[in-house]
């Protein structure tokens, strides 16, 4: 999951700092729409995993945000961990973009 055989120390902390802090907010705002919406097109088991693969994608970052913050920077995250988190933000993306867009328009049915 991590790699020690890292280039430059600031050059994480630049780019990687930033990267999970935005997987952080997009999670954040994903499970706030995700708890407090009825996203019809999903139903109800849908909306659950989604939410629940949501907080557990929280979790992993959070781990990899202390784990950057304690090695001073040191540690680095492979692409194979990243690559599901960004797949799960542009899941996020659709859903709310979807559920935004059929709310404006007064959709009321489920597919």
């Amino acid at each position: 999951m991590f790699s020690s055989n890292l280039p430059e120390p600031n050059l994480l902390k630049t780019v990687l700092q930033p990267l999970l802090e935005d997987f952080q907010y997009w999670f954040e705002r994903s499970q706030v729409l995700l708890e407090t919406e009825e996203i019809r097109f999903l139903g109800a088991e849908k909306q659950a995993d989604l939410l629940a693969r949501v907080k557990q994608a929280q979790q992993e970052v959070r781990t990899t945000q202390m784990l950057l913050q304690v090695t001073g920077g040191q540690v680095g995250v492979e692409t194979t961990v990243l690559m599901p988190w960004h797949q799960l933000v542009t899941e996020c993306w659709q859903t709310t973009i979807r559920f935004r867009l059929e709310r404006s328009a007064g959709y009321e049915g489920v597919d």
